[in-house]
């Protein structure tokens, strides 16, 4: 679903990402791990084109993309789901959800019951406020409004940040389960180890905006991915 090679990103005169390479297959989750401050969520910002990338080459779904904004590649199939959650406070939730029929077409501009199915506390807080919602209710919220525009590509940046545990669980659970539906890849920002191992096919680690190790589960030893992100 997802293959970029050689990719590179600046902020301003830094270079922050030095010929990433890096495959997403459709129906797996594939972990980007890593130390804070190593290029991960500059990554995520290069693949989602909320940051153009300097360079490399990028294919989604078997089309080579150019240095598309993150609107267009929304409409490609590029969900994301930034860290600290970025849902809009003073909406509802019904309203947050709404506003990812901005990929759609109006036949499609209705919230999908799969979706309460998912994130059931939603349904019951549909006209509360973004804003007045707990930290795990909004990272929920912000994952269903992802999945609102049915995405092809699913980026999640540190997913579990500041979560509670039994929150940690569900939105674990919520991954399985499009995993096993086999629709979509899905690209998995995370520092919470156990986490980010239970679910992933396939890892990488980066270290100074490069990969240092990567592989399928299996493939590389858990000890050997530890030891690379840990601190």
């Amino acid at each position: 679903m997802l293959k970029i090679e050689g990719l590179t990103l600046h902020y301003g005169g830094s270079r922050i990402l030095n010929g990433i390479d890096l495959t997403a297959k459709q129906g797996e989750v594939t972990c980007v791990m890593g130390t804070n401050g190593v290029g991960k969520t500059s990554l995520m910002k290069a693949i989602s084109g909320t940051h153009p990338r300097s360079g490399g080459s990028y294919v989604l779904d078997g089309e080579t993309i150019g240095r598309a904004p993150a609107h267009v590649l929304a409409r490609k199939g590029v969900g994301y789901v930034p860290q600290g959650r970025d849902i809009f406070p003073l909406l509802t939730v019904r309203e947050n959800l709404e506003t990812g029929f901005a990929c759609l077409p109006r036949s499609e501009h209705v919230v999908p019951d799969e979706i309460f199915e998912l994130f059931p506390i939603l349904k019951d807080f549909l006209h509360r406020r973004g804003g007045d919602l707990s930290g795990g209710q909004q990272q929920q919220l912000a994952i269903a409004r992802a999945l609102i525009a049915k995405p092809k590509l699913l980026l999640l940046d540190e997913p579990t940040e500041g979560i509670q545990p039994n929150i940690i669980q569900q939105i674990g659970r919520v991954i399985e389960r499009l995993r096993e539906k086999g629709e979509m890849a899905i690209v998995l920002v995370e520092q919470y180890f156990s986490f980010a191992y239970d679910l992933g096919d396939s890892f990488y680690v980066v270290e100074r905006g490069a990969v240092k190790l990567s592989g399928r589960k299996g493939a590389v030893a858990r000890d050997a991915l530890m030891s690379s992100v840990s601190v």
